[in-house]
């Protein structure tokens, strides 16, 4: 296993044709900076452009240079605070590049990963690994393991598949 650093993974979409992410967290508030976001939104206030300066900056780069970014976000319907604010301004990372579907917790396969993970041209797969508080640790953690590399680009065939894209979703 490899241990990855923010500059790490931005090298990883530097260098891979195509990433996915799946997220399968109905909340990611104890992730630092998402309480507060969440709180802004709530509220009805405009979001901080320094909250998502730097990743937003990062998409903007890779995909115009190429990369494909996927994004499955699996949720719980009725939607709770997070996925509210989630499905609320994601237009923000369309506008930069990701494409974002929504795939209702109800509809996904019952051998659903409970991980959230990156997956880069099917070589690479990088998690998010969450304490029991709901925080992340910082950084992720990699591998290139082929037999769980090919697993997951299973995984992320079938739920793109099954996924609704933002626009539709967001309707």
């Amino acid at each position: 296993m490899l241990h990855l650093a923010f500059d790490d993974l931005a090298q990883a979409f530097r260098t891979h044709r195509r990433a996915f992410h799946l997220e399968v967290r109905d909340d990611y508030s104890g992730v630092a900076g998402e309480a507060d976001r969440v709180q802004r939104f709530r509220n009805g206030e405009p979001q901080d452009p320094a909250a998502s300066a730097r990743w937003h900056a990062l998409m903007r780069e890779v995909t115009a240079a190429g990369c494909t970014v996927q994004r499955v976000r699996v949720i719980t319907e009725p939607h709770g605070d997070y996925t509210r604010f989630a499905v609320g301004t994601a237009d923000a990372n369309l506008q930069v590049g990701e494409d974002i579907r929504w795939l209702p917790r109800r509809d996904a396969p019952a051998d659903l990963p409970d991980d959230d993970w990156w997956l880069f041209d099917d070589k690479l797969a990088a998690y998010t690994v969450f304490q029991r508080d709901g925080s992340a640790l910082p950084g992720w953690v990699a591998t290139t393991d082929p037999a769980i590399v090919r697993h997951y680009a299973d995984v992320r065939d079938r739920l793109w598949a099954k996924a609704i894209p933002h626009g539709e979703y967001a309707k």
